[in-house]
């Protein structure tokens, strides 16, 4: 949340602002069936009250979607990759999803808008897929071997080293389809909210990647 309305109760805040200030709350209010796009101006309490929903459990659930970015400082490798399994690779799953339904929408809505990110969908199915690949790798052979103690983890590291350079291009390439993540002036609650999604999947997978490249793989001299 931005320091302005983060001073207020979220019940209060408008359900648009929350979908746009609090990435990952799109997808609650889409399965809860609240408005947050041409009905976003009423309160998060208007909505759940006028939908018969409890207001506190959506509270509870938007709280989940707060996570906590600081690495553990430990030398013990298996809490570290707990920590990437937990804080990024399972986040990851829950952000792309999200972000192509609403890429996808905004294209089709929007498409004769000079500003709309024709394209975006397609990349970003084109990240979930190799993103889910490389994870995929990670869990099943390098995590595994590296929590055992195996010998010879560098070249499984050095493989996965040179995806992420992949990865690297890929978020160029999402920069530059949403303008730096910047939505035209007048966009829709959707819209905005779908960059302020693509904004924080960039910086969790450059922290991500952060985390393996420069404190997990070096312990093992790659």
């Amino acid at each position: 949340m931005n320091t302005a309305t983060a001073e207020r109760p979220i019940e209060q805040l408008a359900i648009g602002q929350i979908a746009v200030d609090l990435p990952g709350a799109t997808a609650i209010f889409r399965r809860l069936k609240l408005d947050f796009c041409c009905g976003g101006q009423v309160s998060l309490q208007e909505a759940c009250e006028h939908k018969g929903l409890e207001t506190a459990r959506v509270v509870a659930e938007l709280a989940g979607l707060r996570r906590d970015d600081t690495a553990p400082e430990t030398p013990d490798a298996n809490v570290l990759i707990d920590h990437i399994l937990t804080r990024y690779h399972a986040v990851h799953r829950e952000q792309l999803p999200e972000l192509i339904r609403m890429a996808r929408r905004v294209e089709a809505v929007h498409r004769d808008h000079p500003d709309v990110p024709h394209g975006l969908a397609e990349h970003l199915e084109i990240m979930e897929a190799e993103l889910l690949e490389h994870m995929e790798k990670e869990e099943q052979i390098l995590f595994p071997a590296i929590e055992a103690g195996t010998a010879g983890v560098q070249e499984p590291i050095v493989a996965m080293r040179a995806e992420h350079i992949g990865h690297g291009e890929h978020l160029e390439r999402l920069t530059a389809l949403t303008h730096d993540h910047t939505p035209p002036q007048g966009a829709c609650n959707t819209w905005r909210a779908l960059f302020a999604g693509t904004a924080q999947l960039t910086n969790d997978l450059i922290s991500h990647i952060h985390l393996e490249n420069n404190v997990l793989f070096p312990r093992y001299g790659a």
